[in-house]
C-alpha cells in the first residue's frame, strides 16, 4: 500500500525508488547507545510512588502472596519508605511479570538498585522494539527508508520516552508496543492474533481501552460475523489475562472491587482539573464532581459515532485509534505524563505521513516533559539512589508552591489545544476519501 499523494509536495514521505526495497540502515551503535542511556537511567532513577509499589508487588507475587493486599514491607527491603504503601492498581499481567523479576533479580542477592534496574529491563526492551516496529509500520505504509530510519532514531533517543519509562519506571511502552502490533495484525487480516494482543494490551494497562472500539468499525465493512468473532476471541483472552490469575493463585479481589472508582474521584495531572490543586489544595473531586471523572465515557461514545462510516486500511486505523485515545486522555479527570507514550508512536507515524503537523508531535512529548518538572515528578525520580537529594529538591520546590501550580495549569492549556487539534485532524477525511 502506497501513501496517498494528497499532501503538499514537501511531504516527508516522498518515496525514493532507488532506496525502497533495500530496507533502512540501522546502526547497532545507536541501539547500544540507547540501551546504555536507559540502563544508566534505570539503575539510578525510579518514581518514589510507582517504583515502591512495583517492588512491593514483585515481592508479594514472587513469594506467593496476594499483591492486592497492602502490607508493611519495610523489614523486607530494609527501608522505612515501604511502610504503609498502597497496593498495585493494575490487572494481573504486570504484577505477574514483576513477580518473575523479583524471583530472578532480588531474591538471590537482595541488592536494591539491581532490583530497581531489573524492573526497567522489560521497559527498555519494549522501547527498542517499539522503535523497530514503528519503522516497519512506516515502511508498510510506503515510506521511504530514510523516513523509517528517522522514526527509529527518534524513538531510540527520545528524552520523554526514556524519562517516563527507563527513569520513571512506568510500563506504557509495553502497552504501546502491543497495541501497535495489534493494529498492524488487524490490517493484515490476522484477526485472532490481533484480538489476543489487544486483549493483552488492555490487560497490562486499561489506558488502551479506547482501542477496543476500532476493530468493530474496521471489520464491519467486510463482515459483521468477522467482527463478532474478533470480539469473542478478545473477550475470552481478556478474561484469561484478568480473571483467571485470581482463581489460579487464589488472590482476593475485594480490594479492587471496593476501590473500582479510585481513578474517577480525583482530578489532576495533565487534565484541565489540574486547577483543583491550585484552588482547593487537593486532588479529590468535591461533592458530585465525581461525575466529571466519567466524562470520558460519553466523550468516547460521541467519538465512536464519527467512525460509523467505517475504517479502511492501516493508515486509517492509526488515525482513528489516535483520535479515540486522545479523546480519552483529554477528557479524563486524571492524566499522568507516562500515559502519553501510548500515542507517541502513532502521532509520530501520522506526522511522517503528512496527516499531522510537526507541532503536534512536539506537543505530545515536550509539554509532558516540561510538566514533569512543575508537577515535581522529576525530583521524585531520585528515590532509589539518592533519597536525600529527592527530599532536598522537594523541600526547595515547595518554596515555589503557588508558582508551580500556576505553571502546571498554564502548561495544560496548550496541551489541551494541541490535543483537540490532533483529534480534529485525525477525524477529518483525507482528500482521497472525499473524492471517493
Amino acid at each position: 500500500m502506497k501513501i496517498d499523494r494528497e499532501t503538499a509536495s514537501g511531504n516527508a514521505l516522498g518515496a525514493s525508488a532507488s532506496n525502497h526495497g533495500r530496507g533502512p540502515v540501522y546502526e547497532w551503535r545507536l541501539v547500544l547507545l540507547s540501551v546504555l542511556i536507559q540502563l544508566i537511567a534505570g539503575v539510578l532513577f525510579g518514581h518514589v510512588y510507582d517504583i515502591r509499589i512495583f517492588m512491593a508487588t514483585g515481592y508479594l507475587v514472587g513469594t506467593g502472596q496476594n499483591p492486592y493486599m497492602p502490607q508493611d514491607l519495610s523489614a523486607v527491603f530494609h527501608n522505612p519508605a515501604f511502610q504503609g504503601i498502597t497496593t498495585v492498581g493494575y490487572p494481573p499481567p504486570w504484577p505477574l511479570l514483576l513477580g518473575g523479576i523479583y524471583r530472578v533479580a532480588y531474591a538471590p542477592l537482595a541488592v536494591f538498585l539491581l532490583y530497581n534496574e531489573a524492573i526497567k529491563v522489560p521497559l527498555i526492551l519494549a522501547n527498542v522494539a517499539l522503535a523497530y516496529l514503528t519503522a516497519a509500520c512506516l515502511r508498510g505504509l510506503g515510506a521511504d527508508d530514510s523516513v523509517a530510519r528517522r522514526a527509529w532514531v527518534f524513538l531510540l533517543l527520545n528524552p520523554f520516552l526514556i524519562y517516563a519509562s527507563a527513569a520513571w519506571g512506568q510500563f506504557d511502552s509495553i502497552v504501546a508496543l502491543i497495541g501497535l502490533a495489534a493494529l498492524m495484525l488487524l490490517a493484515k487480516g490476522k484477526t485472532k492474533s490481533s484480538a489476543l494482543l489487544l486483549a493483552l494490551a488492555v490487560a497490562f494497562k486499561p489506558t488502551a481501552t479506547p482501542l477496543l472500539i476500532v476493530p468493530f468499525f474496521y471489520l464491519k465493512r467486510k463482515s459483521l460475523r468477522d467482527a463478532l468473532s474478533y470480539y469473542a476471541v478478545l473477550i475470552l483472552c481478556g478474561l484469561s489475562f484478568c480473571v483467571l490469575p485470581f482463581w489460579v493463585f487464589r488472590w482476593d479481589a475485594s480490594p479492587i472491587l471496593q476501590n473500582w472508582n479510585a481513578h474517577f474521584v480525583v482530578g489532576g495531572g495533565l487534565s484541565l482539573l489540574a486547577v483543583l490543586e491550585l484552588l482547593q489544595g487537593s486532588y479529590r473531586l468535591p461533592g458530585n464532581w465525581w461525575l466529571v471523572g466519567l466524562l470520558w465515557v460519553p466523550a468516547l461514545g460521541i467519538a465512536s459515532l464519527m467512525l460509523r462510516g467505517g475504517i479502511v486500511g492501516l493508515r486509517d486505523l492509526i488515525r482513528k485509534s489516535t483520535a479515540l485515545l486522545m479523546t480519552f486522555f483529554l477528557t479524563r479527570a486524571w492524566l499522568s505524563e507516562p500515559n502519553l507514550i501510548l500515542v507517541l508512536p502513532l502521532v509520530l507515524i501520522l506526522t511522517l505521513t503528512g496527516d499531522l503537523n510537526r507541532l503536534a508531535l512536539y506537543a505530545i512529548w515536550i509539554l509532558p516533559l516540561i510538566f514533569g518538572i512543575a508537577n515535581v515528578s522529576a525530583p521524585q525520580l531520585f528515590f532509589p539512589s539518592m533519597p536525600g537529594v529527592m527530599d532536598s529538591l522537594l523541600r526547595w520546590m515547595e518554596e515555589f508552591h503557588t508558582a508551580r501550580l500556576v505553571a502546571k495549569v498554564l502548561i495544560v492549556i496548550p496541551w489541551q489545544i494541541a490535543g483537540w487539534w490532533i483529534v480534529r485532524q485525525c477525524f477529518r477525511p483525507r482528500p482521497s476519501e472525499i473524492a471517493a
